[in-house]
This record gives structure tokens, sequence and C-alpha cells, in this order.
């Protein structure tokens, strides 16, 4: 039997995380001032999340009903704003103390 290509597998959340970083960045300039903070966010973010390990975004799509689709959104809009601050919390924190 050969090995399976896990690298097909996934978490849902990864791609739409990162999209919602992208767009939110512009309000947070604090934050967004550098990719490794932003790279930070979106771990924070993904972490508030449950995950949702996929194979093929279209498969996920199909077995959700509308309201745990909106559900899902809502859920990563929150986690990407509670990231924003928490990281920029951080960084004020860090400033404050050099």
């Amino acid at each position: 039997m050969a090995n399976p290509d896990f690298s097909q597998i996934y978490n849902h959340h990864e791609r739409e995380v990162f999209a919602a970083v992208m767009d939110a960045a512009a309000d947070y300039p604090d934050v967004a001032i550098s990719q490794d903070l932003l790279l930070d966010v979106a771990c924070v973010a993904l972490n508030r999340l449950p995950p949702r390990y996929i194979r093929h975004a279209v498969d996920f799509s199909f077995y959700l009903t509308e309201h745990e689709r909106l559900e899902i959104d809502q859920g990563i809009i929150d986690a990407v704003a509670y990231a924003f601050n928490f990281v920029g919390a951080r960084v004020a924190m860090r400033n404050k103390t050099s």
C-alpha cells in the first residue's frame, strides 16, 4: 500500500483567518507595521478557533447550514479582532519596558 498524501489535509480556518487578518490590518496600524506581528495575530486567532480539518473546501461548505456558515464567519471575525488587540497590548507593554 502506498503512503497517503497527508499534505492534502488542512485546517479550513487557515485561509479564512489569513484573509481576515489582511482585511483588518488597516484598522490596527500599530500591529500591522510588521509582518512578524501579523503572523502572530494569525496564530493567536487560529488558536481561538476549533480546528476544522478538510481536504476540499467545497466539501466543507456543502455540509454546512447557513446558520453554521454565519457562525463560523463571525467566529473568525471575533478571533481576529481579539488577536489584534492581544498582540497590540503585548507590543505596547514591551515598548513601555524598553
